[in-house]
């Protein structure tokens, strides 16, 4: 019985590391493929980016309306949600400019 309780665990932990090997997969997978620029893209393409979830997509497209678009990236921590480490995990992805990637 006991044997059988530690090939059990074995095999979990097994399992853990495998399923834990393809995480960072799906993390790299998450980005955009080029710069997504912030004046053009949906809620949906923003919330490709790190840390920014439907509501906060949301936000930055209804503060985009409201005030027209961003002249900088860095006009992007206006919106509710996004401050200084959220800017700087997603700085480098994106633009307002038209180097973006095509949607």
């Amino acid at each position: 019985m006991r044997h059988s309780r530690m090939k059990k665990m074995a095999l979990e932990t097994a399992l853990m590391i495998f399923l834990f090997s393809f995480s960072g997969l799906y993390a790299q997978t998450k980005a955009p493929a080029g710069k997504l620029n912030i004046n053009t893209a949906s809620a949906a393409e923003l919330q490709n980016l790190p840390r920014i979830g439907p509501k906060v997509a949301q936000r930055i497209v209804d503060y985009r309306t409201a005030n027209g678009n961003f002249k900088k990236i860095e006009e992007i921590m206006k919106v509710n949600g996004i401050g200084e480490k959220v800017f700087a995990q997603i700085k480098d992805l994106i633009t307002v400019g038209p180097e973006s990637h095509a949607k």
